[in-house]
């Protein structure tokens, strides 16, 4: 889905350079030449459309991290990615501290920027309740749309536990809206009034995440020029929200749990512990029972985040919301008041919609509403401004058409076929969600070439989005981009641009 960057860099031959890269991946941009215009840009009405922000930290005037303090102060909540040519611990930590999604050391190649951008818009939803809470007080969940039995036993899970300090697991495929339930648990606590901070596990350079989550002591390592609290002390009297836990690593996960156990955390370096009063919240999207099997996550550290379980469920399982959602993000498409063009969608197209699997989910859905209502040239969405899931359904309708209308097939007697006769046989044809094993002669295709047809299919079926394709293939997402280059795969539209298969 195509989404719009914010390029802010005083160096012009930088900005053509980001301008050119992301243009490539298939995203909109907007540049400022310095930090005073990237504010200027992010306070005016352009600023709505922006979902990511890729930042240079050295600039004259307003440097990257002043861009980032004013930001945190202005209530502008954007996943913001951050570059430098000056790579140092202390940087890197100074940048996270002001809220940085992700760091990048120039000159930083285009697969690294296009996995930094595909994180970062991956949470980008999820860091809008938190903008619109700023702006309009505490979420609650009152403040979730849903009209389904489903969700409704998820919103009466959260409004017990919000009473409590009891530890919650929320779980949930990616974009279900994990973060928005930990929210709204939140602003209905007792801690409503206090912080709310929140830590995705699976964003943090590896090497960084101690000191992120714990802090650290000046001098404790090379480059540490200054203490840093650390994440635990910030939400300290508050609520501390880790997002993607599956993801922490192993060595990480024993200081955790002595910070769970105790309420107690050890800073790098330091020479003593810090007491905090947290409320902790855990959400991840996989499966966390599967991975203490694997020796992945910690049994004990399991047991103890795993004390009240909260399932939200995929969009598939509640079709029923999907109408309430589509006219919301409509409304924040065009607001009330506005001289909007948008007014309603079609019945035909709300069918489509709910016919729709949304392996992407609810982050999915809003960016295909998104971009419908940029398409659109009239005042009501239709079935033309949904082109790649009119395909997807209709592919999907048709195979299932060809599966109920195949007459049953009795066993064939065994008759010995003349040497030669199997190179005749033509394969079946490549249906919607079926790979073919044979070729155009009737021999085995190789299993690389039956790996490109995997990958290509995923990339299609899960419209581009690089972390589900990984995921759901069962492979790390740097694994998926080697792979994609060996193939010769353009990521943005699944079609293979060379073959060097032999």
């Amino acid at each position: 889905m195509s989404s719009c960057i914010l390029i802010v860099d005083d160096d012009p031959v930088q900005r053509r350079l980001l301008d050119a890269i992301v243009t490539k991946i298939g995203h909109e941009t907007l540049v400022a030449e310095n930090g005073e215009a990237a504010l200027r840009l992010l306070e005016s009405g352009d600023a709505r459309g922006i979902s990511a922000v890729i930042l240079d930290l050295v600039m004259p005037g307003l440097d990257g991290l002043g861009v980032l303090g004013a930001m945190r102060e202005r209530g502008i909540s954007l996943p913001v990615i951050v570059q430098t040519a000056q790579g140092g611990i202390e940087t890197v930590v100074s940048a996270m501290r002001q809220g940085a999604f992700d760091f990048v050391v120039k000159p930083a190649s285009p697969e690294r920027l296009r996995t930094a951008i595909a994180n970062a818009l991956k949470v980008e939803a999820a860091g809008r309740p938190e903008r619109t809470a700023r702006s309009g007080g505490v979420l609650t969940f009152k403040d979730m749309v849903t009209k389904s039995p489903a969700m409704e036993r998820v919103i009466r899970l959260g409004q017990k536990a919000a009473a409590s300090n009891i530890p919650i697991l929320i779980e949930g495929e990616s974009g279900v809206g994990k973060e928005l339930v930990a929210r709204a648990i939140q602003g209905v606590s007792p801690r409503r009034s206090k912080p709310f901070v929140t830590v995705n596990c699976g964003a943090i350079p590896e090497n960084l995440v101690e000191s992120i989550l714990f802090g650290h002591e000046k001098g404790s390592f090379t480059g540490a020029t200054e203490k840093h609290a650390g994440k635990f002390v910030e939400a300290h009297t508050g609520t501390l929200f880790l997002d993607e836990i599956g993801d922490l690593p192993l060595d990480v996960q024993v200081k955790l749990l002595r910070a769970v156990q105790e309420g107690e955390v050890d800073p790098v370096g330091g020479r003593s512990t810090v007491k905090v009063d947290i409320r902790l919240i855990s959400a991840t999207h996989r499966n966390l029972l599967q991975q203490v099997k694997d020796g992945k996550f910690r049994e004990d550290l399991f047991y103890r985040l795993n004390v009240y379980p909260i399932f939200v469920p995929p969009l598939r399982d509640r079709r029923e919301d999907i109408p309430y959602l589509v006219r919301h993000f409509m409304a924040r498409v065009t607001p009330s008041g506005s001289r909007g063009r948008l007014i309603d969608i079609s019945a035909r197209a709300l069918n489509l919609l709910q016919a729709y699997d949304w392996p992407g989910n609810i982050r999915q859905l809003e960016n295909a509403v998104f971009r419908a209502s940029v398409l659109c040239e009239g005042d009501m969405l239709t079935e033309e401004e949904f082109p790649q899931i009119r395909a997807q359904v209709e592919g999907v309708a048709a195979l299932d058409r060809s599966s109920s209308q195949a007459p049953a097939l009795s066993p064939a007697p065994a008759v010995e076929m003349p040497r030669g006769a199997a190179e005749a046989v033509s394969a079946p044809p490549m249906l919607f969600g079926i790979l073919k094993a044979l070729d155009d002669r009737g021999n085995m295709r190789s299993l690389a070439e039956v790996e490109m047809d995997m990958i290509k299919m995923a990339i299609s079926h899960y419209n581009g989005q690089m972390s589900e394709v990984a995921r759901r293939l069962g492979i790390g997402r740097s694994t998926l981009y080697r792979k994609l280059k060996e193939y010769g795969i353009d990521p943005e539209t699944g079609r293979a641009e060379r073959m060097e298969l032999s």
